[in-house]
């Protein structure tokens, strides 16, 4: 940053994700899972700086260059749901010509069927047929979301980032649309979902990985995360505990700025099982980064 200072956005991510399975991760807001999926596909801004690697096979994503990335990576071998979709559609062309031409750059569709195919990759993502002759800026924050999902979606690429993909979204629309992600993940194709819905990960998550203040302090079974014995770290507790459905307890203070992250435990100023061995930073360690990890088993939901 300006005055030489330096912002901790993404720190020690240590998954892995599989074919044939979701992975979602979750956090507060500013924690840094969007960041993480901009350094995933060469996103970031020019001032960013990565180190260690994210393997897609046998390539290296952190350490490929922009040709790599533009002309085989994005789109076909990952694909990618933007948490701002209006950033990221065309303003000056409808929905439908955009749609049209990724489907002749990603799978070679010409016309006379290119219009049928742009309806139907339309109508995957609920996306309304009528809406198609439609620019960005005559549509809603969720009707540009589902755009942005339909043109995800069309190269049916190994790894699909869903950055936020329910954002602007009522509950049945939210539960399509994320139904619509996991019927992407197949035999040879996997989904990351980074969302603020907890009942969206819960809905269609394999495994869970929490974030907090730029690091993964969580990683559990979707099952086991949101049922018994429940999430393990204390942060990962809380979100769960600030459902409605659940103890409806906000989890108390703020996080740290990613600027001036402590030495020790991120989350130690906000949690009541903190003491003097927090001033160091816990490792993730069988998949939980906290020097006192919850055992109790987690309240059920209320009725």
């Amino acid at each position: 940053m300006r005055g030489g200072g330096h912002v901790a956005a993404v720190t020690d991510a240590r998954f892995d994700l599989a074919p044939g399975e979701c992975l979602a991760l979750v956090g507060e807001s500013g924690c840094g899972k969007s960041v993480l999926a901009s350094a995933l596909l060469g996103l970031l801004p020019g001032n960013a700086e990565t180190a260690g690697a994210a393997l897609l096979g046998d390539l290296d994503l952190l350490t490929a260059d922009e040709r790599t990335l533009a002309r085989t990576v994005r789109g076909r071998r990952v694909g990618l749901v933007p948490q701002s979709p209006a950033a990221h559609l065309t303003p000056v062309r409808t929905v439908r010509s955009q749609l049209e031409e990724t489907l002749r750059e990603l799978t070679g569709v010409r016309r006379p069927a290119l219009r049928a195919a742009a309806e139907a990759a339309a109508e995957r993502a609920s996306f309304p047929v009528g809406h198609l002759d439609r620019y960005p800026h005559q549509l809603s924050g969720g009707l540009a979301q589902r755009a942005a999902t339909a043109l995800a979606l069309i190269g049916d690429a190994p790894l699909l980032l869903a950055d936020e993909p329910t954002t602007g979204l009522d509950r049945e629309l939210v539960d399509r649309t994320v139904d619509e992600l996991r019927r992407h993940v197949g035999a040879d194709r996997a989904l990351l979902l980074i969302t603020h819905d907890l009942a969206a990960a819960r809905r269609i998550a394999d495994r869970v990985a929490v974030m907090y203040a730029s690091r993964v302090v969580e990683i559990a079974a979707a099952e086991a995360f949101f049922g018994e014995p429940g999430p393990r770290h204390p942060y990962a507790r809380g979100l769960l505990d600030a459902l409605p459905e659940r103890e409806f307890t906000p989890i108390p203070g703020m996080p740290p700025e990613l600027s001036a992250l402590p030495e020790g435990c991120a989350f130690a100023a906000r949690c009541a099982r903190a003491d003097e061995s927090c001033a160091t930073r816990p490792a993730l360690t069988a998949g939980v980064a906290c020097h006192h990890p919850v055992t109790a088993a987690l309240e059920a939901p209320r009725a």
